[in-house]
This record gives C-alpha cells, sequence and structure tokens, in this order.
C-alpha cells in the first residue's frame, strides 16, 4: 500500500497536524473507524511505539503529562469499536491503555507509562488510493525532569474545552427567581465510573438525572445538566457550566462499588475544610482521578481555586451546603429511601470546589450492594431518590428564604 505522508508541526509538547494535498478532501466531520486488528502499542529498543490504523485522516494532537506520568492522544472523532486494551497492549512499558469519547465530536487515548519517555515523532500518513490513514507516535527514554519541562497540558484555542477555567464569576442572578439546579451525573464517556454486573455507574447516573431533571422542573425549579449523552465532562469543565448557568446549587450524583466492603444507602458529602478520614479519602481517591483517567491534569487547581475572595465567598456558601446537605438527608428520610448508616461525610473534592455556590456529592447507593443496584435499576427506587432530592431541595430553599434577612444584616 502506498502511504502519501503528512507533515506535522510540533509545539512543545503539542504536535498538532498539517494537512495538504488530497488530505484536504477528507470529510474532518464523518467518524474514523480504528482497525484493532493492526493497530497495537508496542515496545521499542529504549521506549515505546503507538501505531494506529484509521479509516480516514483526522485533526489530531498529541502531548505528555506527568505525576502519574501518560501520553495523550485527542482526536476528531474515532470509532473504537473492535478495540481492547488487551487486545492492543503489547508494550511492558505501558502499565495502562484506555480510549474513548471525550466529548461528542472529540475522542482520547490515554497511554500509562512506566518511565520518562518523550515524543520522539510523531506523524500520520495516508493512503492515496483509499484514503486510509496511520499515526505513529514514537517515544525514547528520557529523564525525570527532561520529561517532565516537556509535559503540559497545550495553551491551544481549538482545543480550548479542554482548559476550562473554574475561576471565572457566575453571573448576575435575580434574588427572586427560580432555583438553578445544576444536576452533575458522574462519570461518562471514557470514565464509566463504577462496574457491576454489566452495570456502568455513568449509564444508571445519567438515567437518574434525566428522572431528576423532569421532577425538578415540574416543582417549578430550572434544571441544568452537565451531560446529557455519554461523553466525558472533566471536573473542572462541569464547575465553569454550573457557572455559566447562574447554579444556585449543584448536585453531583454518583453510585459508587466497594471491594470487601458489604456498604448501602446514599450518603451526603460537603467539602471537607481540614483533611478527611480516611473513607472520604478513598472516595476523592475514587471520583478525582476520573479527569487523570482521561488524561487532564488539574494538579494546579488547588492553588488557584485557594484563593482570598473564595475563602470570603465560602463563609456564606459553607453554611448553606451544610444546611442543604442536611435537607436532602430529611428528603431521602421522608420518602422512605435508604440511607447509609452515616449518611452526612465529608471530603476534599474537586466537583465540590465552588465557592459561589452550594454543592453537595450525593452517593445515591453503591452498585456493589444487590439491593441498592436492583432500587437504582428500578423506576421506582429511582423515583424515591428523586423525590428525595426534590423535597430536600424545597425544604432547603424555604430555610434560604427565613434565613436572607438576617444574612443581609
Amino acid at each position: 500500500m502506498m502511504f502519501l505522508y503528512i507533515k506535522t508541526v510540533v509545539y512543545s509538547a503539542l504536535l498538532s497536524l498539517s494537512v495538504a494535498g488530497a488530505a484536504l478532501a477528507q470529510d474532518f466531520t464523518a467518524l474514523a473507524r480504528i482497525d484493532a486488528g493492526q493497530s497495537v502499542v508496542r515496545d521499542l529498543h529504549r521506549g515505546i511505539e503507538v501505531d494506529l490504523y484509521l479509516s480516514q485522516v483526522v485533526p489530531y494532537r498529541v502531548f505528555t503529562l506527568d505525576d502519574p506520568r501518560r501520553l495523550v492522544l485527542d482526536f476528531r472523532e474515532v470509532d473504537w469499536r473492535g478495540a481492547s486494551r488487551d487486545g492492543m497492549l503489547k508494550a511492558s512499558g505501558v502499565s495502562d491503555l484506555r480510549f474513548g469519547v471525550l466529548r461528542p465530536g472529540w475522542s482520547r487515548m490515554v497511554v500509562d507509562l512506566n518511565d520518562a519517555l518523550r515524543v520522539d515523532s510523531a506523524g500520520m500518513e495516508v493512503s492515496d488510493i483509499d484514503g486510509t490513514a496511520r499515526l505513529r507516535v514514537v517515544m525514547q527514554s528520557t529523564d525525570p525532569v527532561d520529561f517532565a519541562e516537556r509535559s503540559g497540558a497545550p495553551n491551544d484555542p481549538e482545543w480550548a474545552f479542554l482548559m476550562a477555567d473554574a475561576t471565572q464569576s457566575a453571573p448576575a442572578k435575580d434574588p427572586n427567581g427560580p432555583l438553578v439546579v445544576v444536576i452533575d451525573p458522574g462519570h461518562g464517556g471514557i470514565d464509566p465510573g463504577a462496574q457491576r454486573a454489566g452495570i456502568n455507574e455513568a449509564d444508571v447516573m445519567l438515567q437518574l438525572a434525566f428522572e431528576l431533571a423532569e421532577a425538578v422542573a415540574r416543582a417549578g425549579m430550572i434544571p441544568v445538566l452537565t451531560r446529557n449523552d455519554d461523553s466525558f465532562v472533566s471536573l473542572e469543565e462541569r464547575m465553569t457550566l454550573a457557572r455559566a448557568a447562574g447554579a444556585d446549587v449543584l448536585l453531583s450524583l454518583h453510585a459508587d462499588a466497594l471491594e470487601g466492603e458489604q456498604t448501602s444507602g446514599a450518603s451526603f458529602y460537603t467539602l471537607s475544610e481540614a483533611g478527611a478520614d480516611r473513607a472520604s479519602q478513598r472516595m476523592a481517591e475514587r471520583h478525582d482521578r476520573a479527569d487523570l483517567i482521561a488524561g487532564l491534569d488539574l494538579s494546579e487547581q488547588d492553588d488557584t481555586i485557594a484563593t482570598v475572595l473564595m475563602d470570603l465567598a465560602r463563609l456564606e456558601t459553607r453554611p448553606q451546603t451544610a444546611r442543604l446537605a442536611s435537607a436532602l438527608v430529611s428528603g431521602f428520610e421522608n420518602n422512605q429511601s435508604p440511607l447509609h448508616s452515616r449518611p452526612r461525610r465529608e471530603a476534599v473534592l474537586a466537583v465540590l470546589n465552588a465557592a459561589d455556590f452550594p454543592s453537595v456529592l450525593i452517593e445515591v447507593g453503591f452498585l456493589s450492594s444487590d439491593e441498592d443496584r436492583a432500587r437504582l435499576l428500578s423506576p421506582q427506587g429511582r423515583e424515591k431518590i428523586v423525590n428525595g432530592i426534590v423535597a430536600g431541595l424545597f425544604t432547603w430553599a424555604a430555610q434560604e428564604d427565613s434565613l436572607a434577612p438576617l444574612v443581609r444584616q
């Protein structure tokens, strides 16, 4: 097979596709399919090679991230059907490999590296016979300092959705307007969340979010979903979407799965002011790793968020959040939706970091519990959860209205 080489231009950690000649005739909005039989991640002498065969050329970029070390490849949508980690991963220098939808129209592959490797070359070749494409990325050994210096998510306006600004202010709100409830179904796309008995947390939470949004709207409030399909949305982008919607509250929906623990019932997490207990630390590791799974680097976000202005804002939102979580617990109790033995918890979770509106992460149950799993898969079980949340929102809103004159004083 003859191939037409497509030149790439290197910008530090970013390798951006420049297309010429026959490649311009390609439909970049179409879906490229991976040829799983030929695609492979293999060892090279003192390095690795990522060798991907696609049904057509697509814009792409390549960069590395540190701590943990990983290679990230972004694409203008690739259909991964037929591909598998075990089928493609043939490199001892790689500890893990994952791929999937990043968000509608965009795909991502993440290669977890055992050692410090730099991108030595990256290029896409396109067949002048049938238009199929081959993307090859070669990485060679380097030292940890060099790897760290070369790594980082690129600052590129064409891919700005990866660099959502979590510090932007919320728009001005009508204090007498309806309550804006941002509903955040956890996980999605490349990150399916917890998995049990063939059930993905991301799918179940999306279904629950749809039903909750409908109930919230019927109750006269305004629901806003952070995702409405099986796509990946970074933790920071979820916060940005909430601010853009003028959120009064953010409710993040999850259903975890624990190994070797018989835990069931709903629990409600608010942001911990100091260190978290061991259970909360495990929770943070499970939930916040979603962005690392997709290759996003949020390592510097704590410094950005922990500003004086945000601390001042939390003087008001922290007690509001505590009252919201308590109201949600009462809502579940009053609607006979099972609660965890200790339903009120705190943890350091990125999705709870907003200083300008109350945020609660709701573990609506555990996929590792047969009872909880059956309840979450049942319309009747989900209805009790939805009713409990809506009742809690009503109670909280009434409380805040009564406290508003005191807060203004």
